[in-house]
Formats: structure tokens, sequence, C-alpha cells
């Protein structure tokens, strides 16, 4: 671990995992010019990443997405969830706004990963829900952990965010790890055939708040 990361994990205290930024490099969009940071944590396999756009200054009220990474939706553009379009939503926020982060955490299909998900998407099309799919695979309904989030934004300076989310479950989670959650920005996607039973049941059973308008203004967080 590098000196820079010593100072920040002691800054943390003992409770926040340790945290190494491993590199960055620019990243051309057709939206602007991002920086894209990787990070690895203490104790997790995974790397996670932090979308950049501008610079995050004193670190109050930055608009921010925590965002869990989603194969089948954003790389091959399935309906049968909103991931896809929230991250491009998010990144067109951001842009617009010239100011901005957006956390992308390795936690695919709420925490189970790839291989569960596409087993629980067969139990899907045989008639169980998001929820009820992961449970009968004997997982949580929700295993995603967002402490890892909390601990990327404070390593880059963000000590309050605007959060672009409809996850009641992730401004609990930052604001109990000392992240200020100042304003609740929606990020809603168009409801469709295919979409409609995922966004009920995340609206039913994981409190997520998806508003009778969905369709109009835009969904997952």
């Amino acid at each position: 671990m590098s000196p820079e990361a010593r100072r920040q994990a002691a800054a943390e205290g003992d409770g926040a995992p340790r945290i190494e930024r491993v590199t960055d490099a620019r990243i051309p969009t057709d939206l602007g010019v991002f920086r894209l940071h990787l990070f690895e944590i203490a104790d997790d396999p995974q790397d996670h990443l932090a979308l950049v756009l501008g610079h995050l200054g004193d670190g109050e009220d930055v608009l921010v997405r925590v965002h869990s990474a989603c194969f089948t939706g954003e790389v091959l553009g399935s309906r049968r969830c909103d991931c896809g379009e929230q991250l491009a939503g998010a990144m067109e926020r951001v842009a617009a706004e010239g100011r901005g982060a957006i956390l992308y955490l390795n936690q695919e299909g709420r925490g189970i990963g790839l291989r569960e998900k596409l087993r629980a998407y067969n139990l899907q099309d045989e008639g169980l829900d998001t929820v009820d799919a992961n449970l009968a695979l004997g997982h949580g309904a929700d295993e995603r952990d967002y402490s890892v989030a909390a601990t990327i934004l404070r390593h880059l300076g963000v000590r309050s965010v605007r959060l672009m989310t409809n996850n009641p479950a992730k401004i609990d989670s930052l604001e109990a790890r000392g992240i200020a959650v100042r304003e609740r920005v929606p990020l809603l996607v168009p409801v469709t055939a295919e979409n409609a039973p995922y966004l009920r049941t995340k609206a039913a059973k994981l409190r997520h708040l998806l508003g009778p308008r969905a369709g109009r203004s835009g969904g997952e967080a």
C-alpha cells in the first residue's frame, strides 16, 4: 500500500475498509472527458471504479451515483432491468452539471454475481419475482454492501452528496458512514412490459421510490 493510501486508511478509522487507488486514466466520451479511478479494497476480491468529471472542489453537494455493475443491462442492452438506462442517465446528468462522480461497484445481481443472477433469471421465467428468486437460490434479497461506496467517496474528498437514486438503503448506508446526503435526485426510466415486474418488486419489497409516474421521468437505485 502506498504512503498516500496508508494515510487515508488511518484517517478513516478502524471500522472502514482499507482502500488504495491503484491507477486512473482519462476517458473521453461523447458527453465529455471523464477520469476513471480504479480502487482496491482490503479483503474484497473485486476492484471498484469511480468515474469523475470536473473538479470536486470542497467535496460538498457533489452530484453522485452509486451504481452496481450489470453486464446484461449495460453491455447486452437487456430489457429485464433498468441498469443500462440508469447508468447512461447518470452520466448525462453529471456531464450537464460539469462536476460529479459515478461509483461503479462490482456487485452484479444485487451482490450474488453473474452466474447466480442468470440462475435467478431462469427462476423468474418460471414465475418467481426478483427477490424470491434470490431467496430460492439461498441468497439474501439484496446482498450489496455500500460501505465501500462511502470509503471511495471519502478518498475522493467528498463529504456531502446529491445522490441519484431511488433506493433508500443507499441513503441510509452513506449517512451511517458519515457521508451527508443533501438531496435525493430520482433516476427513473420508462416502464415497459419487460421491466415492469422488476420495478414493481423493487417498490413493493425493497422500498424503492419509483413513484406513480415513474414511466414519465425515468427507475432502479
